[in-house]
């Protein structure tokens, strides 16, 4: 049995597992496919992911109670195919959800400028799965500067339906009418699109054979749906008129049974003499002739009593009986028909669903390339050039995410390369070093999704993974601290990173006591420029490590600046060559309204600390210069009086009194 449980807030449903069983998967997928082996899509080797696929396939099969018509073809996505993204990775970079679980500001918020939701799917789909592939990504690099030049298809593509989900819901057998009017409309578009697209880039020429359909599929939702159809097929009017001769004369009977009911009224007036003879309807008794007691006498003999009245009696004719019975059961009847030949449309219009999938592909391909186009013209990004060597070369890079939240982003250079594989950050808190390493890493990875980047320039060279360390957070339901899973990340670097990854690693080691941290801290940094050789960029307030410069030649400092005024500090957020010269730690304490009292109690002590350190023969920390002590502040004589009066006592000649010797203080 399967068993519901809540997985980061989404309801999840635990299958069996014999439901997951390879033969049995393999067995569904063949039928599915209607095929007899799986070697042609690919996937013959892949056995766990055979038996993933029959248990989907009958998960889906149950939820929507039939078969899946639209389910034609499989393919495999190979971990080579893709740059490497680990759960960590995607949290820390904030893709598709912020730290916090909310969905803006992230980079898919930003860079969501498409005008369909097919298009959104497939954006978010593109940023969990950054290609490798250099020659797919020039291609979209190519069509994104095309369309640049060409923002009048956006205005076309917001007037498109999802194209997709329509389809998937024909063929489903569960589309609604106005869905299918949303796709007619859209398939009228089609040329236009077309049309409009730019020359200049062979993805741009595939999309555009892409968007053919069988002329057949529009012709026909045009000849049979209504211009704006019911909401419902129960509801009526949806089938258009012309259609169906046997639904036109039923939907006769009902528009013009208020002209054959006044014909008739008019007829009986003029045959029976009858001047207030009225012919009319209800809903208990149907249609009826009312003749009034003073004309009973002027009845015909064809006419029987339906109904009697006090001042009237009520007739039905065998006219008015025969039209009653057509008028009656022509709205069930014309309900029951138009379902009849929506179904049979429906049937009809499946055998174009592998041609309107492809067109939806199509589709929402360009409308993501149009919003890359967009949002290039409006950020001023600019085209990344990929190149053979292991590094990354930006220049004037900037934050996607941040720099569209404040006023004047501070661009930042940045160079890794083999002879420069490690960069140790240092500087100040809220100077900016995390701010710096996820630009990085989001600028690489937007180059490997087909975008343009925020920069004035950026070359990349290959990259295999991106990992990110950065934040602290605990894992208390897996029964992990906060210091277990930065070190549950650190060690899924330390394993899996290779000499193409990117690694970013903020603040290791201060989970714990300060040298332990710091041991850790020196101990990865070194297997990262050792063993992994991997591009890192490292974080940290350990100016220890600083040294690390000096025994490896791949290992260079940088760090954040900040000019510090009295007891303030001005963050320059400016990446500067060397590192750090303090950390002003007490500073940004002072900023986030710690009392004054602590920051000078924490000031003593720090010098204490300082002191003990270089008395004992330790280390002192070489970049930090001795701070002053600021002393207590001297004794106010204005103060010590104004504390010692009570204004509740004086007299009004005393509150004078006091008020001469108060200005004389």
């Amino acid at each position: 049995l399967s068993e519901q449980a809540v997985l980061d807030g989404y309801f999840v449903t635990r299958l069996a597992p014999w439901q997951f069983d390879i033969e049995s998967g393999r067995t569904k997928l063949l039928k599915q496919l209607g095929a007899a082996t799986l070697a042609g899509f690919g996937c013959e080797d892949l056995t766990l992911a055979i038996g993933a696929c029959g248990a989907l396939l009958e998960y889906a099969g149950k939820t929507q109670g039939q078969a899946l018509a639209h389910v034609t073809a499989v393919s495999a996505e190979r971990a080579g195919e893709y740059v490497r993204l680990d759960a960590a990775t995607r949290r820390n970079l904030e893709l598709t959800e912020t730290l916090r679980g909310e969905p803006a500001p992230t980079l898919f918020s930003l860079l969501d400028e498409c005008a369909t939701g097919m298009g959104s799917r497939l954006l978010r789909h593109w940023l969990h799965h950054p290609l490798r592939d250099r020659s797919e990504l020039v291609q979209r690099h190519e069509a994104v500067a095309c369309l640049e030049k060409h923002r009048t298809i956006y205005t076309l593509l917001r007037r498109c339906a999802d194209v997709e989900r329509i389809t998937a819901r024909l063929a489903l057998k569960s589309v609604r009418p106005r869905e299918l009017s949303g796709l007619r409309d859209t398939l009228a578009l089609l040329p236009d699109i077309a049309a409009a697209l730019p020359e200049g880039s062979s993805l741009i020429y595939e999309l555009r054979a892409d968007l053919g359909v069988p002329p057949q599929c529009r012709e026909l939702l045009v000849k049979a749906l209504q211009p704006d159809p019911a909401a419902r097929v129960q509801d009526g009017g949806v089938i258009a008129e012309c259609y169906s001769a046997e639904l036109d004369e039923l939907r006769g009977l009902q528009s013009n049974a208020s002209d054959f009911l006044l014909a008739l009224e008019t007829r009986e007036r003029s045959r029976t003499g009858i001047p207030n003879l009225r012919v009319a309807y209800n809903s208990v008794h149907g249609y009826y002739i009312e003749v009034t007691n003073a004309h009973a006498a002027k009845v015909p003999d064809d006419y029987r009593r339906r109904q009697t009245l006090k001042s009237a009696e009520r007739y039905i004719t065998p006219e008015l009986k025969a039209f009653e019975d057509k008028a009656l059961s022509a709205r069930e009847r014309s309900l029951a028909l138009e379902k009849s030949l929506y179904d049979g449309l429906t049937e009809e219009l499946n055998s174009h669903v592998p041609a309107l999938q492809k067109t939806a592909r199509a589709l929402a391909q360009i409308d993501v390339l149009c919003g890359f186009a967009g949002i290039s013209l409006k950020k001023n990004y600019a085209r990344p050039q990929f190149v053979d060597e292991a590094l990354v070369e930006i220049q004037a890079g900037r934050h996607p995410v941040v720099e569209a939240q404040i006023e004047n982003f501070i661009a930042n250079d940045c160079r890794l390369s083999p002879a420069r594989r490690l960069l140790l950050i240092t500087g100040p808190n809220m100077g900016g070093k995390s701010t710096y390493m996820r630009q990085v890493a989001l600028i690489a990875l937007m180059a490997h999704i087909g975008s343009f980047v925020p920069a004035a320039a950026a070359r990349i060279g290959p990259i295999d993974q991106i990992f990110t360390r950065i934040g602290a957070a605990d894992d208390l339901a897996g029964g992990r601290s906060t210091f277990m899973v930065e070190m549950t990340e650190s060690a899924a670097i330390l394993h899996n990173a290779t000499e193409r990854s990117l690694v970013l690693m903020d603040e290791v080691g201060r989970g714990t006591s300060t040298f332990d941290g710091l041991a850790l801290a020196w101990a990865i940094a070194k297997h990262l420029t050792e063993k992994n050789r991997s591009l890192t960029l490292f974080a940290t307030h350990y100016f220890e490590l600083t040294r690390l410069a000096l025994e490896y030649k791949e290992v260079a400092n940088v760090h954040l600046d900040a000019v510090e005024h009295k007891d303030s500090v001005v963050f320059l957020h400016a990446v500067e060559e060397g590192p750090a010269s303090q950390s002003y730690g007490l500073q940004v304490a002072g900023l986030a309204g710690v009392p004054r009292a602590v920051i000078r109690q924490a000031k003593k002590y720090l010098q204490l600390l300082e002191e003990s350190s270089v008395g004992r023969g330790g280390q002192a920390d070489l970049f930090m210069q001795t701070a002053e002590v600021e002393a207590e502040p001297a004794a106010d004589p204005l103060r010590e009086e104004m504390a010692r009066i009570n204004p509740d006592d004086l007299s009004p000649r005393e509150a004078l009194e006091l008020l001469y010797r108060l200005k004389r203080l």
